[in-house]
């Protein structure tokens, strides 16, 4: 089942980490040692170099995002302003057969459900939903989307709630104002300072990327720290940037700045992809392809000859609780069959692009159902793989720490 040895897991994951920011560094080895569902979220390089591809059955090329899982969905305002219900995370976007991304998914289900509670029955029917909504809407042919109108149950809540949220009040979360001007709150939750080198190396980089803006001053740099967020990304040069938008002080806006150092299934698996400008350009091209309506302000850019992934933070950006499961069990599988929707609509939309399947196979391959039961399967294997190594990372996690800050 495994390319490598799995007790070496702690070895790879600390290979895999080599060089990153040692502080964020460090929060992610905490957060990864809290519950086997972070350790998942935090090694999606580990999954896919564990992947036995002869365990699952055939399947159609898709574009998929990479690293699936229950926390990969979420809210975000598009380039139009509405506010949608979409996948948000494209870090590990590559083309590869559609059951690479599904499985993953049902893992996350197999290893979160354990980790809050969920007995295996409850798992395994939350799996067969997703699995279904995915076949359904793959069936129809027909690429669709979730916004506030078009949205039920819990997912409509969360989109309605977010009405109530403001531009001004999500800035005075992240920034205080000094005589009248907001700098970015340096809380070590969401942002960790930079020292004046590198304060000075943002703000040239945000001052030439203004000049070949069709509105220059909208993105004149006003501050920027590192940026805390993610799990499998900590530790990844990063930045939270804020810019002069529509006016200080009330109209400054957050960017994001993000490096993209390449898909880690690419690298796990050997694939062969489509040639590719930058790392930016296969996050953001896909991006822009899977969802219905793109982030507000996504492009890649290039920075001392790296690629970088720049859009717009927002005070919409949110996901569902899936601690709350129990509350609303019905109202919680009707979620997950809307994700598994949400996945077969990204292949539609991207169907048939560079080396993808043709909407003809994918329609075929969702009115197949014999892969169904084997992927369940294959998932509840998988997250026994994972806990197993969990349990050795939660030990010799502190050890990887120390040894990631005497080689950074």
């Amino acid at each position: 089942m495994s390319r490598s040895a799995p007790n070496d897991a702690v070895g790879r994951i600390h290979a895999f980490n080599a060089g990153r920011d040692p502080e964020r560094l460090a929060m992610k080895d905490t957060a990864m040692r809290q519950d086997a569902f972070v350790f998942l979220r935090g090694t999606c390089h580990l999954f896919y170099e564990d992947l036995a591809p002869s365990d699952l059955p055939p399947s159609p090329l898709v574009w998929g995002c990479g690293d699936l899982h229950l926390q990969n969905f979420g809210t975000y305002k598009g380039d139009n302003r509405l506010t949608y219900f979409d996948l948000n995370d494209f870090d590990e976007a590559c083309l590869a057969p559609a059951t690479w991304e599904l499985v993953r998914f049902l893992t996350s289900i197999a290893v979160g459900g354990k980790t809050l509670g969920m007995d295996r029955p409850t798992a395994r029917a939350l799996m067969r939903e997703f699995l279904n909504g995915y076949a359904a809407a793959l069936q129809s042919g027909k690429a669709r989307w979730l916004e506030r109108a078009t949205a039920a149950g819990m997912i409509r809540a969360l989109l309605s709630q977010l009405k109530k949220r403001s531009r001004k009040s999500f800035l005075n979360s992240r920034t205080v104002l000094v005589t009248g001007k907001r700098r970015l709150r340096l809380d070590g939750k969401h942002a960790l300072p930079l020292d004046q080198s590198q304060q000075a190396s943002v703000h040239q980089f945000m001052t030439d990327f203004a000049s070949r803006q069709p509105d220059p001053a909208f993105f004149r740099p006003r501050d920027a720290a590192r940026r805390v967020a993610g799990t499998g990304s900590l530790g990844l040069e990063r930045y939270v940037i804020l810019v002069e938008g529509r006016g200080s002080p009330h109209g400054n806006f957050l960017l994001d700045l993000k490096h993209q150092p390449g898909s880690c299934i690419v690298a796990a698996r050997h694939m062969r992809q489509p040639k590719w400008t930058s790392e930016g350009a296969r996050v953001t091209v896909t991006q822009h392809d899977a969802q219905a309506v793109s982030p507000a302000l996504l492009q890649a850019v290039e920075w001392h000859g790296r690629s970088f992934v720049i859009h717009e933070l927002m005070p919409s950006n949110d996901r569902l609780d899936i601690a709350n499961w129990r509350n609303d069990l019905p109202a919680f599988s009707q979620a997950i069959r809307r994700m598994g929707e949400i996945v077969a609509w990204s292949h539609l939309r991207t169907s048939a692009r560079r080396g993808a399947a043709d909407p003809a196979a994918l329609i075929d391959f969702g009115g197949d159902l014999s892969w169904l039961a084997p992927l369940v399967g294959c998932a509840f294997r998988y997250a026994t793989r994972i806990e197993r190594q969990w349990r050795q990372y939660r030990e010799a996690a502190p050890i990887i720490a120390e040894k990631a800050k005497e080689h950074a």
